[in-house]
């Protein structure tokens, strides 16, 4: 199913008054760093496991509430297989090999293991469809957490773009949320089977995986690991798959090397292209960049997106809508800015 597209000159959509009386006096995109042009951590901001530990408290209870009123949203969220919960302890003979080694393991295991998505979605047989490594760097922590693990493992989980794009209020079928939820419980099995799998070779792991947000702000460690650019949307546009995958990961002690940036023409396509900003009811997505905690990036109106976001139990909408997500487009497309990038 394709997005429909919105008329951009119409009026944006507006938050119902009881949504708009949650949100906090502080903006949030004050608190993530819009127009700072100073490097910092980042700031949790939303999705916190105890909700008095961010600003928007009272919108995240509110949220929260909304996504486990469906009675089928909370089941799977609560009740659905996400892997071991518990860590077993690391051993204490360690794996006799190289970082080279290691690296390759890691990433095999992570690739084969079985699972995927249960409908047959094309390219998919294992948990994880992506995977790669990033030296762990302070400003993806964090403020008030810690890390002192060197590596981080990132997963990318794809999603099947027809059920992403069913975006509805509906608290009855609100299947875009549902498939998001089943992508976040696949995420976590692989990363919670990766941190089990690491601690038996003798080293430290600790997994992450969405919704909940943990110590480590996901998106630039993904971006690291040669995942692919930064788009217009706020999302990573990897060249297979678009934007269309949802990201896990695990910090680790295990030696590791290290992947490098991927780079091949999607911000500059981005530049050029309006579709994810005419689509976004809210008009949430900011046509130009802006400094955000010290870096030129394309940046996403916090206070204009969520209540939308609560609204439609998650949306997605842009996601949808890139044209670099329908499914087969992403490799064409790579191709043919990569080569005007290179002129």
């Amino acid at each position: 199913m394709k997005p429909a597209r919105r008329d951009w000159r119409k009026a944006p959509w507006v938050a119902p008054a009881e949504i708009s009386a949650l949100l906090a006096p502080v903006s949030g995109n004050t608190i993530n760093g819009v127009g700072e042009t100073k490097p910092r951590r980042p700031r949790q901001i939303f999705w916190a496991r105890n909700a008095d530990d961010v600003t928007h408290a009272d919108l995240l209870r509110a949220v929260v509430g909304r996504f486990n009123g469906p009675k089928v949203l909370h089941e799977v969220y609560a009740h659905a297989d996400r892997g071991p919960r518990r860590p077993v302890p690391v051993a204490e003979a360690r794996a006799p090999a190289d970082a080279a080694q290691l690296t390759a393991r890691v990433k095999a295991f992570v690739r084969n293991l079985p699972g995927g998505r249960p409908d047959g979605y094309p390219g998919t047989g294992s948990e994880a469809e992506l995977v790669g490594i990033a030296a762990l760097r302070e400003e993806w922590v964090y403020e008030g957490k810690g890390s002192g693990l060197p590596f981080v493992v990132v997963m990318g989980i794809v999603m099947d773009h027809a059920r992403l794009s069913q975006v509805t209020p509906d608290p009855e079928h609100p299947v875009s949320a549902l498939e998001v939820a089943d992508q976040y419980n696949r995420g976590a099995r692989v990363a919670n089977y990766t941190a089990q799998w690491i601690r038996e070779q003798g080293y430290d792991a600790r997994p992450h995986a969405g919704p909940w947000v943990g110590s480590l702000n996901l998106i630039p460690a993904a971006l690291a690991a040669g995942f692919g650019e930064m788009g217009k949307h706020g999302s990573i546009i990897n060249r297979t798959f678009g934007s269309s995958f949802r990201l896990a990961a695990v910090e680790t002690d295990m030696p590791l090397m290290a992947d490098r940036p991927d780079s091949f023409g999607a911000d500059d396509f981005c530049t050029r292209c309006r579709v994810c900003t005419d689509a976004c009811p809210p008009q949430a997505i900011s046509p130009v960049k802006d400094w955000v905690r010290g870096e030129h990036k394309w940046w996403v109106d916090f206070d204009k997106c969520i209540p939308y976001f609560n609204e439609t139990y998650g949306c997605g909408i842009c996601i949808a809508a890139c044209p670099w997500s329908t499914p087969g487009r992403a490799p064409k497309l790579a191709a043919t800015w990569a080569e005007r990038k290179e002129q």
